[in-house]
């Protein structure tokens, strides 16, 4: 009886202590912080350490506790085995009650080691987080050194801005621009990829620019070998000037809106004013938790009243700079014309930071301005996973554009990188010069916090895969510490022998200047070992220059002239188009909250198509049938000639249906 007594009465305190012990592995204080978002060094952090570290050690002397019960009541059991062994028992009780007695001691051996574990654990938990304090709040205070260094910074550089402003303007036929290699032409092409750091797109130091341009006089006999004998070894260049290159782009200094002499269709300049609707970004975001970017249900609130489709056909914006390249009789002139339009295109988005709207599969978008400026544009959205759109554009002067576009994004926490992918042709229909070039990538910073800005980063090659002639524009990332002008763009043109011909220069959002290579020397290196050249040139001529916003722009998006008649309604389109899209249409006039409701059925009838597809394409293999893929209706893909790479190209007969009115193979999209 007395055994049985000491048994129960160990059974509980075991149990006891089993609770206790769960209790300290898995402290729960209430003062638990698992965010992190806190400064670690702060007082509040402090406070909850100290709180720690008084848990842990009460749980500690829980432990004593027990471990004094678990000795007092093994000794009585001992004891009470011990009386046992002295009766007189059977030999094999014997041995069972002895080997009881040993594993009582070991138990109460073990319990005693635990125990002085713990004790270990926690003054090393005192000691290391006393380290810790102390590193933490080492770069606390370096952090508040930068900060501070930071914005004494700040603090010149706007200083030394206001003193340059106010200093009078001194007349410098200095201009540089990004590198060049010995002998000729280096290819401005930087390579990227998605693993970069943040520094690839801003705060980045400038380079040392490696060739210099010097502005002369008209006059040849005024021009010598010995003018560059300080730069280095100089070579002439043979060059021509033609009177009337680049005069035609002087009319569009004064900014007028009119593209045309001949009678113009009567267009919209104004749409509803954009309704300021408050938007709370968690009640957004905390759904979207655990799921793909691309695939997140966005409200319309974080859009413009537009598709990615008439986005694209924006593009044509500055379309008459492809009319006077029709036009150049000079490969290199002609080329000097299209990075003009390659540049032109990106001078809509520094003011919208807006997503368009995706277009559904299928969903097309045509632009009609043959009797007014002689060209036709279709798109049609291709494929939705990943979203490519295809586009064509047909100019009766002289020339005919296409591109496949697929857009691939990544999100960097503070910045989206945007990035085209896919080649852009351009063919002129009388020399046959066939252009080709890609997008540089775009980054939208201040995601999470902060005013959205957008800025534009990398290089275009521009190539004549006729006559090998080529254009390489650098797009310069904004940098706060660099002294040259925001949205910087330069670059070279250069012939088949790889010899400069023309330098251009200018910025992404407001123009872009060409200036005729006269002569160039070979200058010395410079300090990381690269050749650094001097070209002298003519006065820069004009080639494109950014016409201003309308009036109340802001309250309408930020829409260019064009921009504003993009959705403007028009009679006979296919019944795919986006001007026909009730969720966008719905936005436009300020409905926000029925847009919404439009967009989320829209969205689900694709799905419904998509799976009803799937499950077709499943049957189909299970009964050993052949499926035929979705096709779009105005495009096919093929395999480009000059780049032997796969993409859409327009297959025709978009046009004669829109003459008959002949729509019965469109599918009902909206």
């Amino acid at each position: 009886m007395p055994v049985r007594s000491a048994a129960n009465i160990l059974t509980i305190k075991t149990c006891n202590s089993a609770q206790i012990l769960l209790n300290w592995k898995n402290p729960n204080p209430p003062c638990k912080n698992d965010s992190g978002d806190e400064d670690p060094s702060s007082q509040s952090d402090k406070t909850k350490l100290h709180s720690t570290l008084k848990i842990l050690s009460s749980k500690l002397d829980d432990l004593n506790t027990c471990n004094d019960l678990i000795s007092k009541h093994g000794a009585a059991l001992q004891r009470s085995l011990s009386e046992l062994e002295n009766l007189r028992i059977p030999s094999e009780s014997g041995e069972k009650i002895k080997a009881v007695n040993e594993r009582a001691t070991l138990f109460r051996i073990t319990s005693n080691a635990m125990i002085n574990a713990c004790r270990d654990f926690l003054e090393l938990a005192e000691t290391t987080s006393r380290k810790w304090q102390r590193a933490l709040q080492y770069e606390q205070e370096q952090r508040i050194r930068l900060e501070e260094t930071i914005e004494q910074l700040a603090k010149q550089h706007n200083s030394l801005e206001q003193a340059c402003r106010e200093a009078p303007v001194l007349s410098s036929n200095l201009v540089t621009i990004s590198t060049l290699a010995k002998g000729g032409v280096r290819p401005l092409k930087v390579e990227t990829s998605d693993e970069d750091e943040e520094t690839e797109y801003f705060d980045a130091m400038e380079d040392t620019p490696a060739f210099i341009t010097v502005t002369r006089d008209h006059n040849p006999s005024r021009i010598s070998e010995g003018n560059l004998n300080e730069a280095g070894r100089s070579c002439h260049i043979d060059w021509k000037l033609d009177a009337h290159v680049f005069d035609g782009t002087q009319a569009k200094e004064n900014n007028t809106p009119g593209k045309e002499v001949m009678q113009k269709k009567k267009r919209r300049t104004r749409i509803p004013d954009k309704p300021n609707y408050s938007l709370n970004l968690w009640s957004i975001m905390k759904n979207c938790i655990g799921k793909e970017l691309s695939k997140i249900p966005m409200p319309v609130n974080f859009n413009e009243p537009l598709s990615m489709l008439q986005r694209l056909t924006e593009d044509l914006e500055y379309h008459e700079l492809l009319d006077k390249a029709a036009k150049c009789e000079s490969s290199l002139e002609q080329i000097c014309y299209i990075a003009a339009f390659s540049v032109s295109s990106y001078s809509t988005t520094v003011h919208r930071t807006a997503k368009p709207f995706n277009p559904l599969l299928g969903e097309t978008y045509e632009l009609d301005r043959f009797e007014e400026y002689g060209y036709r544009s279709l798109c049609e959205q291709v494929s939705h996973h990943p979203p490519a759109a295809a586009h064509h554009v047909y100019s009766r002067r002289g020339w005919t554009l296409w591109q496949e576009i697929t857009i691939a994004s990544k999100f960097r926490g503070k910045y989206l990188s945007i990035m085209p992918l896919g080649a852009i042709h351009l063919l002129f229909h009388s020399s046959g010069n066939h252009y080709v070039w890609r997008k540089v990538t775009s980054t939208v910073h201040n995601i999470i916090v902060g005013k959205l800005w957008i800025d534009q980063s990398g290089d275009i090659d521009l190539v004549n895969l006729k006559t090998k002639e080529t254009c390489q524009l650098k797009f310069t990332p904004y940098s706060y510490f660099s002294r040259d002008i925001p949205r910087k763009v330069t670059g070279v043109v250069t012939d088949c022998d790889n010899k400069a011909q023309y330098i251009l220069s200018g910025t992404w959002d407001e123009k872009m200047e060409c200036a005729k290579i006269m002569q160039s020397s070979c200058g010395n290196s410079t300090s990381e070992g690269k050749q650094k050249t001097v070209y002298q040139t003519l006065p820069p001529k004009l080639l494109w220059k950014k016409y201003p916003l309308l009036e109340n722009a802001e309250n309408m998006y930020c829409f260019s002239e064009l921009a504003l008649t993009l959705n403007e309604f028009e009679e006979g389109v296919a019944p795919t188009d986006s001007r026909l899209r009730p969720d966008q249409r719905l936005m436009e006039n300020g409905l926000w909250d029925e847009a919404n409701v439009e967009k989320q059925r829209l969205e689900e009838k694709q799905r419904s198509v998509r799976r009803r597809r799937e499950a077709e394409s499943a049957e189909a293999l299970n009964g050993g049938r052949v499926y035929e893929n979705y096709q779009p209706l105005w495009f096919e893909k093929k395999v480009d000639s000059a780049t032997g790479e796969m993409t859409y190209m327009y297959k025709g007969g978009y046009w004669e249906a829109k003459e008959k009115q002949d729509w019965k193979i469109c599918p009902d999209i909206f």
